[in-house]
């Protein structure tokens, strides 16, 4: 907001520079084109999706064989550079920003980095631990998960602008700052990044938020919130969950029972620690102004939403920027996150298979289950856990569970928890917004225990 902007007026002020014909088109024409690639909602042949997915689809189809080596040559240049700029700190280097932004790294994230190109070597040339470069683990992240997570990255990271620096998040956030306000205590703008996850991919949520936190249109607090609560997975995925478990015929009841405990958790987990603690601070440690959220009466707000897109649309940047700011976006993703999610995905994958912690980390289920009165509690407790190393694992433990009704559970359960450490909670780990591990654990246990007993009632209502 300009700052000769007099809030308590009830309607914006008047100024006819910007309502020119020019200006209006600089606002829609991107908006439209950003709208359409990221939020348009597109029927495919096994539900829906955005355009920003299919072409991504079609970047991976494009690149071909040669797309999982030059993931491999990535995290190598990545775990490098990092090496190299981080402790031999070379001269040049301090003289580029972005260089220093995008290697310079705490040697826990070092650490990261060195793991994540020596695991996506190994799986590559299948040499090593076998429990490393097999099937569900390290050829999964590597061969599976990656190539996707690299063209959603360049292509959104190309165009992302698009949606961020004409007016469009200005536009939508002034309308739903009455709804998203009150209810989640964030800013209207941060629907967008629902809509985008629940229609596409979480992967666009996280980066969609993390550009906004960069940016200071969201705060610490809210970044957090938004990325471990509204980015959801899409719809095509939760069909493929619920197929998995044999159940497809009744996806209409489970992803009512996804949306309506998703929703509670929106609005219960944020309330609760470790988020509530999490500063409202911008990424300078500044605070949000009074009238950084001007909340209009309802009559007027249509008119404030106006406002405030062209507002935005008169000072975003020319073409050539806006190819520059692309292209930084694009690079800072796929160099900056996939070694992360090779590392971090790996190593979740590996404890996840090869280990009994997250069966023991289940057991304490068990009792809840059994009072909940959903069948096999012993055999579903160990699905709960698991889930944080990766979210269709609950679902291929529960195809030897015979109650139809336990599966059901498992698979919209699994679907809500959200924060899962082979993509979102990697992407988030490895993007600018601030978050810890054992945040997410935390995050991810109460979503869990807030969504269990909702979806196991309307699963008793349904069976």
């Amino acid at each position: 907001m300009q700052s000769d902007i007099d809030f308590e007026s009830k309607e914006p002020p008047i100024k006819s520079e910007l309502y020119t014909l020019s200006n209006v088109l600089k606002f829609l024409l991107p908006s439209l084109l950003g709208a359409i690639l990221f939020i348009l909602p597109l029927p495919i042949e096994d539900g829906m999706t955005i355009p920003a997915a299919v072409i991504a689809g079609f970047i991976v189809e494009l690149l071909g064989t040669s797309l999982v080596p030059m993931i491999v040559l990535i995290t190598v240049i990545t775990a490098v550079m990092s090496l190299y700029v981080s402790l031999g700190k070379p001269t040049w280097a301090k003289h580029s920003p972005f260089v220093v932004a995008l290697f310079k790294t705490s040697p826990a994230w070092l650490a990261v980095r060195l793991f994540g190109a020596t695991f996506a070597i190994l799986s590559f040339f299948e040499v090593g631990p076998e429990a490393i470069y097999n099937a569900d683990v390290g050829h999964f992240i590597l061969f599976d998960l990656l190539p996707t997570l690299f063209a959603v990255f360049i292509f959104a990271g190309l165009v992302l602008p698009l949606l961020l620096n004409y007016g469009l998040l200005e536009f939508i956030g002034t309308l739903l700052t009455k709804i998203m306000r009150p209810l989640f205590n964030l800013p209207g703008r941060s629907a967008i990044d629902s809509m985008a996850s629940w229609l596409g991919d979480g992967s666009v949520g996280i980066l969609l938020t993390s550009r906004q936190y960069e940016d200071k249109h969201y705060t610490e607090r809210e970044a957090v919130v938004i990325g471990t609560t509204f980015s959801a997975v899409s719809i095509t995925f939760s069909l493929v969950v619920i197929a998995q478990v044999g159940l497809e015929h009744m996806f209409g009841w489970f992803y009512l029972c996804v949306c309506i405990a998703g929703f509670v958790c929106a609005l219960i987990v944020p309330r609760l620690f470790p988020l509530r603690n999490r500063a409202d601070k911008f990424i300078d440690g500044s605070s949000r102004q009074a009238d950084d959220e001007h909340i209009p009466e309802f009559k007027y707000l249509m008119r404030w939403a106006k406002f405030n897109a062209l507002s935005q649309a008169q000072k975003a940047p020319g073409a050539v920027s806006l190819a520059k700011e692309g292209v930084r976006n694009a690079v800072d993703m796929v160099f900056g996150v996939l070694p992360v999610v090779m590392g971090v995905g790996t190593a979740a994958l590996l404890v996840a298979y090869n280990t009994p912690i997250f069966d023991y980390l289940g057991l304490p289920f068990i009792p809840l289950l059994e009072l909940l009165q959903i069948p096999e509690a012993e055999a579903a407790s160990r699905t709960f856990v698991v889930g944080f190393a990766d979210m269709f694992i609950p679902s291929i433990l529960a195809g030897s569970i015979e109650s139809e009704l336990t599966r059901f559970v498992i698979a919209a359960v699994s679907v809500t928890q959200l924060i899962y450490m082979s993509e979102v909670g990697a992407l988030m780990m490895g993007s600018k917004i601030p978050v810890k591990l054992w945040e997410l654990f935390v995050i991810f246990l109460l979503r869990t225990l807030v969504s269990l007993p909702i979806i196991a009632g309307l699963a008793h209502l349904i069976f």
